[in-house]
């Protein structure tokens, strides 16, 4: 059976400069873009360079990851890949 592909991806190595519009402006060419986040430290705001494209279908992910996979956007070389699904993970102690 094949693995399903997610229509999400993982984009890491971002510059400090790129923001969320200009990440969704930038993967938009390949599809309607659901949502562009760019993870930031939650102790001061500042992006932690990496975040995350959600499209509508994984052919669309997939024409974006292969377009944009490798390339310098703002000045830094960008890698894509599909989201990895997160399912638990350690559970914090609760008391």
């Amino acid at each position: 059976m094949a693995k399903r592909l997610s229509s999400e991806l993982f984009v890491s190595r971002l510059s400090f400069y790129t923001t969320e519009d200009g990440l969704r402006k930038l993967f938009s060419r390949f599809g309607m873009v659901k949502e562009a986040r760019i993870v930031r430290d939650p102790r001061n705001g500042r992006p932690k360079g990496f975040g995350f494209v959600s499209y509508d279908s994984e052919t669309e992910a997939h024409k974006a990851l292969s377009g944009l996979n490798g390339r310098i956007i703002d000045g830094r070389l960008i890698f894509v890949e599909f989201a990895k699904k997160h399912e638990g993970g350690p559970q914090k102690d609760q008391k």
